[in-house]
């Protein structure tokens, strides 16, 4: 069965902008394609490229469950 939002699709993802801070998408000069922020500043940050934007948002799917489990 394939998932139908965002939400179920990123879980995590989801949480952590209902509850934590916000990402931002895009190619800048200097920074990853895909970032996790907080008022703290930078949470995490991908890789420079990506083949798809789902790729992306699984790279960062994976790494704030990571995040979770580390800091909650």
């Amino acid at each position: 069965m394939k998932k139908n939002s965002i939400d179920e699709q990123y879980p995590y993802i989801a949480q952590y902008v209902d509850t934590h801070g916000w990402i931002e998408v895009g190619q800048q000069y200097h920074s990853g394609f895909i970032v996790a922020l907080d008022e703290g500043g930078t949470v995490w940050e991908g890789k420079g490229n990506y083949q798809t934007l789902n790729e992306a948002f699984r790279a960062l799917e994976k790494a704030l469950a990571k995040w979770f489990k580390e800091n909650e």
